[in-house]
């Protein structure tokens, strides 16, 4: 069932695809909830909820006895250039990445269910997820043998980069787990820390306050001044930490999923167009991306600041 699982992730549209048992993450929950109690999540509340569900897959799906886990390549062959205001490379495409992940995760699904049978999947919880839901993704990859959590937080395949979603298939079946945990390769590398403007990382984590993806997405709090000319033309998400990490530089590689195609406006919008820009503007540009999460009226105030 392993093989089958993992050829078929990949014959859907994936570029990656581990296994692992499903379990109680202790020591997870141990630094979480310390962390919580540190306030380090700021305005992110969703994650003072469904504690247990983040930590234990089994709490989150009754019966869940297997983590699927896949990974797609969203790197882009074209990039913004240098003057432009930046919007974070995952939100490039057309289609929001929820929804090409969501449906790939379904292919999946109704694949397994077909060969294996349809108790294999809970009939009363939702059991996929990408993004979407409490379940420590980049902690499930890595126990699935697909990689690593770098300095940068983020999960770095040795293949395909950090540039990468993360999918979510809980199954109510024992599958043979993947060989794993994959080694930390980061060796004494710090070009994330260096890089980082606002000094979010630390070499021991990060502090997501001071990200400028939260300070630009997630905060509902005007940017404390001391960093709003830290932003380095960021305008939603960033990618400086992934811009900079040897591993996408030597393997990084950019994908081939037509799902993914970007909004041609971005490669020309320019300060003076997004200050002008109606929200009926926004609104016909970006009505299936993932830049609709970030409000026109916030990017306003973060371009003119």
């Amino acid at each position: 069932m392993h093989d089958f699982i993992q050829h078929t992730a990949l014959s859907v549209g994936f570029d990656a695809c581990g296994i692992a048992k499903a379990e109680a993450l202790d020591e997870d929950a141990a630094f979480m909830r310390s962390w919580l109690d540190e306030g380090m999540h700021g305005d992110m509340q969703y994650l003072n909820r469904n504690f247990e569900k983040r930590v234990d897959p089994r709490v989150l799906v009754p019966g869940c006895k297997s983590v699927v886990v896949v990974l797609l390549n969203y790197l882009p062959e074209k990039r913004q250039a240098e003057h432009l205001p930046k919007i974070a490379k995952y939100a490039y495409s057309k289609v929001d990445y929820h929804t090409v992940m969501k449906q790939k995760l379904w292919q999946l699904e109704a694949e397994i269910i077909a060969e294996y049978g349809e108790d294999c999947v809970s009939k009363d919880h939702q059991h996929s997820f990408s993004d979407s839901a409490p379940i420590l993704e980049k902690r499930w990859a890595e126990k699935a043998g697909l990689g690593w959590i770098g300095r940068n937080s983020l999960l770095i395949h040795p293949k395909l980069g950090s540039y990468v979603f993360i999918g979510i298939l809980l199954l109510n079946v024992d599958v043979t787990p993947s060989e794993a945990p994959f080694p930390f390769r980061c060796g004494n590398c710090r070009k994330c820390i260096d890089a980082c403007p606002t000094n979010a990382l630390n070499g021991k984590g990060m502090d997501p306050r001071k990200c400028i993806s939260y300070l630009t997405l997630e905060s509902k709090s005007e940017i404390p001044g001391e960093l709003k000319d830290k932003l380095s033309g960021c305008i939603a998400g960033c990618d400086i930490c992934n811009d900079v990490c040897p591993w996408n530089k030597r393997f990084g590689h950019p994908h081939n999923h037509e799902e993914l195609t970007p909004t041609p406006e971005i490669f020309s919008l320019t300060k003076e167009d997004w200050q002008k820009m109606t929200q009926e503007e926004f609104d016909a540009i970006f009505s299936k991306s993932a830049v609709k999460r970030a409000s026109l009226e916030r990017i306003r105030r973060i371009v003119v600041s």
